[in-house]
């Protein structure tokens, strides 16, 4: 149910010109893509996929829309190149699942190489209950802090163009 929920509102994002509707709807898209994470036992990468995108990309756009016109130029000519490349690649990424192990098979990679050191382990070696914690600060805690570095200067990047753009539109309007 949910996939097709997915599937409609990507849908109907594509069909769209005004964009604050496909804003409001991008929004939802996440939200729902954060509950088919809860539904696939994925609490912790749910709560990211809804703070991120349906709470700070949103206000990210919708910040960016207030600088710009609400409705999308009609395109003056057919995009079949795009649309090519999606199909291409699409396919590639439907051919590539082939090879994916089984769902929740006990055999999968995941379950028979760090994973369960990680589940037997981690509460003697790093002294936090919660594995996901002693995982993600400890076991991988470089990797988090490269991760926070770069959603951090992306935040700043934006928060530059933004600043830009806003004061260039703010100088325009005291001109007029």
């Amino acid at each position: 149910m949910l996939l097709a929920f997915l599937v409609v509102t990507a849908v109907t994002i594509i069909r769209l010109r005004d964009l604050f509707a496909v804003i409001m709807l991008f929004g939802l898209y996440s939200l729902l893509s954060a509950a088919l994470f809860v539904a696939l036992d994925a609490p912790d990468v749910a709560f990211t996929e809804a703070v991120v995108g349906a709470g700070i990309s949103t206000v990210l756009m919708l910040a960016t829309l207030a600088l710009t016109s609400r409705h999308e130029k009609r395109p003056t000519h057919r995009a079949w190149l795009p649309l090519a490349v999606v199909l291409v690649t699409g396919g590639f990424l439907v051919y590539g699942t082939f090879d994916i192990a089984p769902f929740g098979a006990p055999d999968n990679p995941v379950h028979t190489h760090v994973a369960p050191r990680y589940l037997e382990q981690s509460a003697e070696e790093i002294g936090i209950p919660n594995v996901v914690t002693s995982v993600l600060a400890s076991y991988r805690g470089y990797d988090t802090l490269g991760e926070t570095a770069v959603v951090f200067t992306a935040g700043m990047g934006v928060l530059v163009l933004l600043g830009g753009a806003a004061g260039r539109l703010f100088r325009r309007r005291k001109e007029d």
